[in-house]
């Protein structure tokens, strides 16, 4: 009777526990815990496959290395000329003199001893270089790049509020999402895919911008263009500037971006606010040019380009820009979640309406209830009040991996409601090897209690074998499966654990308890 007793404990907890897991999802204002997680084809939403530019993230690397390299031989005073990127990945470099030459290769052994040389002339006292990063070097750079749109990507979505998320590496430079529940697509994929590369960059005004649209560019300056949107008319209008190539500073020293109101135009914008070392470099950027024009970039696109008036200290800024409220957010999600590495494109874009995710909730419970059905009254026809108990223990069962579903705060998808229904009958499979044992027992003679005894004795070992390689099996599917793959290896999973519980606890506590304590003299198998 304590072994009853221990059991009984076991199994009302557990019982208990389940139900406070599941209310959620039956009536979330009697409990307000999280609820089960519906999958992207149940609940719709999005799928999203990207690609990284990862060469792109390469010739960023290059452009930079290029742009120390002039500051250093400026400083070394090393005559040179035709210091430039070529073909993306590659620096291309001619050096004057001898004692440049010289200086020039000390420089290379210190500085910069990353870089590969692809080919050297010399011809009287000129040196010409062309450099690249090695191949390792690039492979680990693409790879890195990819790493990091991840994790931005990942930071964004978390920012934007979608739940259960599933965003994964697929292959070398490929990202999967998927975001149930999402219904404004567009917005997302805009929030995704932005680059979100933020500079602050002095303009031009020493050339004239009318000459540079008919495309004479001076050297060392670009045309971008500011879009201001009437709010009456909707019309918009492009307005260009010629703004030097150099970033003075980027959104890497950026600590926190916020939403605020302007309280004399009544208008959101971005506050930010850059890091000790950022703060430093922007105060002297604004003490160097006072009554100069500093443009603020962002992605290519002047979001305002305001006159500095005085020195700015403490590292604070503001993007203004005509935003909407909803604009406003979306820009400080992305200038907190930091720029990606490389440029994103979309290669494959699928959106899942509610309808259809409702539809096969529908579908999938229809199959579930009817599949359990039936099992139920086969169970009863052919072992009677066993049978009944079996019932019972595969109704507690679903019961069981629903608890865990919400417990574990895991996804439910299409191919996991599969999962639960094939647990269904994996579950009968245990009961029925269980009293075939117990009916071969009672023939030879045993006693009811005996039988029962007898028949569990033998069948756990079984019992175990059989479920255990399942788990196997279940937990290799979900290590190296994708989305719905792992949704089916979570049920079935939760389904093993728990058809193992109430097959060889649950049951046998009933036959005991019937047995000991009603002292039932037959049994009904």
């Amino acid at each position: 009777m304590k072994n009853i007793s221990w059991r009984m404990v076991l199994v009302l907890g557990a019982i208990i526990v389940a139900f406070i897991y599941i209310l959620p999802t039956i009536k979330p204002t009697l409990w307000p815990h999280k609820k089960i997680n519906l999958g992207l084809d149940l609940q719709g939403g999005m799928h999203l496959v990207l690609e990284v530019d990862t060469e792109k993230a390469v010739e960023s690397t290059i452009e930079r290395m290029t742009h120390e390299l002039r500051i250093l031989l400026k400083q070394e005073h090393i005559r040179h000329a035709d210091l430039k990127q070529v073909e993306g990945s590659k620096i291309m470099i001619t050096i004057l003199d001898a004692s440049s030459i010289e200086k020039f290769e000390k420089l290379l052994d210190k500085e910069f001893r990353d870089l590969r040389l692809l080919s050297r002339s010399k011809a009287e006292e000129t040196l010409n270089l062309v450099m690249d990063l090695p191949e390792k070097e690039t492979v680990q750079i693409k790879k890195l790049a990819t790493e990091q749109a991840l994790e931005t990507i990942r930071n964004r979505i978390d920012q934007f509020g979608v739940s259960e998320p599933d965003i994964r590496l697929q292959g070398e430079k490929r990202i999967l999402i998927q975001l149930p529940g999402i219904k404004d697509t567009e917005r997302a994929k805009e929030l995704i895919g932005k680059t979100a590369l933020l500079e602050f960059k002095l303009l031009d005004e020493a050339h004239d911008v009318n000459a540079a649209l008919k495309g004479s560019i001076p050297p060392g300056s670009e045309l971008l263009y500011e879009v201001k949107e009437d709010p009456e008319t909707r019309r918009t209008e492009k307005i260009p500037y010629l703004i030097k190539r150099r970033s003075l500073l980027t959104g890497a020293y950026l600590i926190d971006a916020r939403v605020q109101i302007d309280s004399q135009y009544n208008e959101p914008y971005v506050s930010i606010k850059f890091d000790k070392k950022g703060a430093r470099i922007f105060e002297k950027i604004t003490e160097e040019n006072v009554k100069k024009r500093l443009a603020i970039v962002l992605d290519k696109k002047v979001y305002s380009a305001p006159v500095i008036q005085e020195k700015i200290s403490g590292g604070e800024a503001r993007i203004t820009g005509n935003f909407s409220a909803e604009e406003a957010r979306d820009l400080a999600i992305v200038l907190r979640a930091g720029a990606l590495p490389a440029p994103v494109k979309i290669l494959e874009e699928r959106t899942v309406g509610p309808s259809l995710g409702t539809d096969s909730i529908r579908k999938g419970l229809i199959s579930m209830c009817v599949g359990g059905i039936l099992v139920i009254l086969f169970m009863f026809i052919y072992y009677k009040f066993s049978g009944l108990i079996a019932d019972f223990a595969l109704i507690l069962n679903i019961i069981l991996i629903a608890a865990g579903l919400a417990g574990l705060q895991a996804t439910l998808t299409l191919p996991g409601i599969a999962g639960i229904i094939l647990t269904i009958g994996m579950a009968v499979d245990a009961n029925v090897l269980i009293f075939e044992r117990i009916r071969e027992e009672i023939q030879i003679g045993k006693t009811p209690f005996a039988a029962v005894d007898a028949g569990y004795s033998r069948a756990t070992l079984t019992i175990l074998d059989a479920n255990v390689t399942t788990l196997i099996a279940a937990l290799v599917l979900f290590q190296f499966g994708t989305g719905p793959v792992k949704g089916f290896a979570v049920t079935l999973s939760l389904g093993v654990l728990s058809s193992l519980f109430t097959a060889l606890i649950v049951t046998r506590l009933i036959f005991d308890f019937f047995m000991l304590k009603r002292r039932n003299k037959s049994l009904s198998i």
